[in-house]
């Protein structure tokens, strides 16, 4: 049958692909829907051939998987590439992988970023290294703001010993404290010049042994060069360090190689700086010259009551000495506090003990810095039993002399006492007599 409507194509405009030629198909179906927009009828001969061009691509699909999206992309990069679905592809990302595919594709995991992991590596290094700097260095600074003085003795001074032996000295000076700071630790008064509340020797050996804190009461009857006999505390009062410091050594044989004062103001700063210190109290001590009113009991001791903890003297019936073996418990528990992660690891407090401590030292102008060090590990470690702390052995606590009631050294104790020192003899346990309890009792 005839189809009335269609017309003849003429010969020419069409070629007869030959029988041996390739067949190209040509998907036409895009545009024939733009021009049936247009009001354009597509021919029977083109839907035809698009019939027969989507039969043939829907066996040659048939026959072979479908290539990925990105298999046959141009290089990246090219601004007219597109893919199958007339989209332009995406270059592909930093780090590896195909650009996204169709819409509806699932994407993969987002690659790693070395670079980021790091940066942060790097941040926590460089924090750790600035904290451990200012640890470092927070000490150092507040060394270098402490007061120093002349200390080195005078005259003929003993031979070289074992060990280093220091000179720990408590004042009772004034110097820096306000006349509201006085009155409110109950150091009011006109007190000229400086006087010692406590003498220390701090002893740190070469070799095996603990170190060692020997208490020298402040009464004790000693020869000062040039002098004549006296309170040692009178050396103090005379000459200053550097008199003090000669008549220890002509007294105990030992060279004194460094010199640390703590003032009332610097005492009371420091244990405020610190928080407060714990400390256990032995007995109710009520003093009103030391301005004090304690119960027995462990308990945090702030600025005011720990000065007047240690200064203590007419309350305490062992009087002078009782007061020295407090010093030292008090000394040993502000080194074993401020040796805490909770002051060492806490910026603003670990360097406000140290300069605070600072502010209220006097030091000698040889003592260094490595010297301190030892006296302050040496007060720490008598806390916890790795220091012995002895007084000097004596005979007496009430001789009557020149200079009033004085304390006498029993000499053979003492004597053997500083030459184990002097020889360096470990020394692991008080020796006898290094009790404070006088042997003449």
């Amino acid at each position: 049958m005839t189809d009335d409507h269609a017309r003849p194509i003429p010969q020419g405009s069409r070629p007869e692909p030959a029988a041996d030629d390739d067949v190209y198909v040509v998907d036409t179906r895009r545009g024939s829907r733009r021009r049936a927009g247009r009001g354009a009828t597509p021919s029977r001969a083109a839907s035809s051939t698009a019939a027969g061009g989507a039969a043939a691509t829907g066996a040659a699909r048939s026959a072979s998987p479908p290539p990925a999206p990105w298999a046959s992309a141009p290089p990246v990069g090219d601004p007219g590439a597109f893919d199958e679905y007339g989209r332009p592809v995406r270059p592909v990302r930093p780090g590896g992988g195909p650009p996204p595919g169709p819409p509806g594709t699932p994407r993969g995991p987002r690659p790693a970023r070395p670079g980021r992991a790091k940066r942060i590596v790097s941040v926590v290094v460089v924090a750790l290294l600035a904290w451990a700097a200012f640890i470092v260095v927070t000490p150092v600074h507040a060394w270098s703001q402490v007061t120093r003085e002349d200390t080195t003795p005078t005259g003929e001074r003993p031979a070289d010993a074992d060990g280093h032996t220091y000179l720990l000295v408590g004042s009772d000076s004034r110097a820096g404290l306000t006349a509201a700071e006085r009155k409110a630790l109950g150091v009011g008064g006109d007190a000229a010049g400086r006087r010692t509340d406590s003498i220390i020797l701090v002893h740190t050996p070469s070799g095996s042994g603990k170190p060692v804190l020997v208490s020298i009461p402040r009464d004790s009857y000693l020869p000062i060069p040039g002098h004549g006999k006296n309170k040692v505390n009178a050396a103090f009062a005379i000459g200053g360090p550097k008199l003090l410091a000669q008549t220890l050594e002509q007294a105990t044989g030992l060279p004194i190689d460094g010199y640390v004062e703590i003032g009332f103001g610097g005492f009371a700063g420091v244990v405020d700086s610190l928080g407060g210190v714990e400390v256990c109290v032995k007995r109710d001590i009520k003093d009103a010259k030391a301005h004090i009113d304690l119960k027995k009991g462990c308990q945090t001791l702030d600025g005011k009551n720990a000065l007047g903890y240690v200064r203590a003297r007419y309350s305490d019936p062992k009087g002078d000495l009782g007061r020295a073996e407090r010093q030292r418990q008090f000394l040993g528990a502000i080194m074993k506090k401020a040796a805490t992660p909770a002051t060492v690891l806490i910026p603003w407090r670990w360097w406000g003990f140290t300069h605070t401590a600072a502010s209220g030292v006097i030091v000698g102008e040889d003592t260094s810095l490595v010297d301190a060090y030892r006296v302050l590990s040496t007060m720490r470690k008598a806390s916890s039993d790795q220091a012995l702390s002895l007084v000097v052995p004596l005979s007496t606590t009430n001789a009557t002399t020149a200079a009033g009631s004085s304390v006498l050294w029993d000499d053979d104790r003492a004597d053997a006492l500083f030459t184990m020192l002097r020889d360096g003899d470990p020394i692991e346990e008080a020796p006898a007599g290094t009790d404070g309890v006088p042997s003449g009792r």
